[in-house]
């Protein structure tokens, strides 16, 4: 007897082709846009679709959402790609879709990536966008302000979508192995811990998702009708080890808290390999890198202030680049902050200002230093006794610019570590002078 193969009846597409929702309830996700009542949702259901830009990250349903709108509107559909399409290309679809409207049928141009077209790609669209000839979704994952023609984006409502959640990404597995456009009609084994693991591995992106469940299926080991998908065959398929690391548990924060203070501690070994555990383990690297823009603030601050520009940079080089490339990045912002000379001046210094604003809200400002554009403001003597700190041969004056309940204290206590010692030195030369022309005036 001639033996079948497990997947001989199945559809040789991807399973994330296959189990493409075609409705909105059956979408996942970006509930803030497609929840019933909001924006987006309000917009199809009344059909008042007009051009617009989808911004998110991979496999967060930018296509899926397109497609969904052109079923719910009875709209043609022309998915287009901005890798393999030229003027020539544009020109004829935008002949095909004046000829639907002639007869009534309205075209949505779905352009995938649209940040890679040019300029001029780019512009090619603008006349029929405007005649409405055609109705442009584009899709992708750059930053529209920056990718996108000023004249092609202002006839756009551009739409930010979030990567999924994890419980979105655990209910798409399960769906897919209950699914007979999916693994439904076979006998599929796998603990609840091995699909937490996939979904977690994904980082928000149901393609990868999708892809990585159908790669274990396929590799999972035969056992009389079933196939048994290990913890071991799921560490292979996402190549990496199953780390206790959950992004919104506990071991999450202890991990990042882990970070912060080896950097504090100025242990570079330490905080470079709590870099490595949490990139390793899936961790969004914008998240690190956030967080290591608050440190180079709040536990470094004027001792460096080079620290802030190299955190910036890091975040900058994360969101251009992405994981793996940007791991290199992160690690040179943490070891720049772990080698940096510390000092917690500046967040002390909010802090205790934060509890005087909290206690003195209804106090004015001083008169000395409101803003006087009109006749009536100066009669009211807004503005009476300002000094002009330019007049200055030292551009301090003796004026007080704290309300008076508060004017003599002071927040901002500087160390004598690092480039600190210069602004103290600095600060008390401010105070000197200051207290110069006080006694000068008196």
């Amino acid at each position: 007897m001639e033996q079948t193969s497990l997947f001989q009846n199945q559809s040789q597409e991807p399973l994330a082709s296959r189990l493409r929702p075609q409705t909105l309830s059956d979408y996942v996700g970006q509930k803030h846009l497609i929840g019933q009542g909001k924006i987006l949702w309000q917009l199809i259901e009344h059909d008042q679709i007009s051009s617009m830009i989808f911004w998110g990250p991979p496999g967060v349903g930018k296509t899926t959402l397109a497609r969904i709108i052109a079923n719910c509107t009875q709209s043609e559909f022309i998915d287009f790609s901005a890798v393999t399409s030229g003027i020539k290309d544009i020109k004829a679809v935008m002949k095909q879709a004046q000829e639907k409207q002639m007869m009534g049928i309205r075209t949505i141009v779905f352009v995938d990536e649209i940040h890679r077209f040019n300029k001029a790609q780019q512009d090619a669209f603008l006349p029929y966008v405007e005649q409405g000839s055609i109705i442009l979704i584009g899709a992708t994952t750059e930053n529209p302000s920056f990718e996108i023609n000023s004249a092609l984006l202002s006839r756009c409502k551009v739409f930010v979508l979030h990567g999924l959640e994890i419980e979105d990404i655990l209910d798409l597995l399960k769906h897919a192995l209950s699914s007979e456009q999916g693994f439904g009609n076979e006998n599929i084994e796998i603990e609840d811990n091995g699909l937490y693991m996939i979904a977690s591995f994904s980082n928000g992106d149901a393609r990868m998702a999708l892809n990585t469940l159908e790669m274990a299926v396929l590799n999972g080991e035969q056992q009389e009708n079933k196939i048994v998908i290990s913890q071991k065959i799921i560490e292979e398929c996402t190549n990496r080890k199953s780390f206790l690391y959950d992004k919104k548990g506990e071991e999450h924060y202890n991990i990042i808290s882990a970070l912060h203070k080896s950097m504090r501690n100025s242990d570079v070994d330490a905080a470079i390999y709590w870099l490595a555990r949490m990139l390793e383990a899936g961790e969004d690297p914008l998240y690190i890198a956030r967080r290591l823009v608050r440190f180079a603030s709040e536990d470094i601050g004027m001792t460096d202030s080079r620290a802030l520009e190299i955190a910036i940079a890091g975040y900058q080089a994360c969101h251009f680049l992405g994981v793996p490339e940007c791991n290199v990045h992160l690690t040179h912002v943490v070891t720049y902050l772990s080698l940096s000379v510390k000092s917690n001046a500046l967040y002390m210094a909010y802090e205790s200002a934060k509890k005087d604003a909290l206690d003195t809200l209804g106090e004015p400002v001083p008169l000395q230093i409101r803003n006087a554009p009109t006749k009536l403001m100066k009669e009211l003597h807004y503005g009476e006794g300002y000094q002009y700190a330019h007049d200055y041969e030292d551009q301090i004056t003796s004026m007080t610019c704290l309300p008076d309940k508060i004017g003599d204290h002071h927040y901002y206590h500087p160390t004598m570590q690092g480039s600190e010692a210069k602004v103290a030195a600095r600060l008390q030369t401010i105070q000197n002078l200051r207290n110069k022309h006080k006694n000068r005036n008196e």
